[in-house]
């Protein structure tokens, strides 16, 4: 029963974790920018929203993994 998933998933697997690092790499630079005063508009619930989300994407992503 180890069967390898098909191509389709495979590329579905790898855009969703280039989406997680780049959301994550986002957030880190948003939430650095905010805490050296450059950018002060931006809502913190805004950057939190950003993190929670690829976090969530990980674990789904994590999830579809290991079945």
């Amino acid at each position: 029963m180890n069967q390898s998933p098909n191509e389709g998933t495979k590329t579905f697997l790898y855009i969703i974790g280039i989406a997680l690092g780049v959301g994550l790499l986002l957030a880190a630079f948003v939430l650095l920018l905010t805490g050296l005063g450059v950018i002060q508009q931006i809502p913190s619930a805004v950057v939190w929203a950003i993190v929670l989300f690829s976090i969530g994407i990980g674990i789904l992503t994590g999830l579809t993994i290991r079945r």
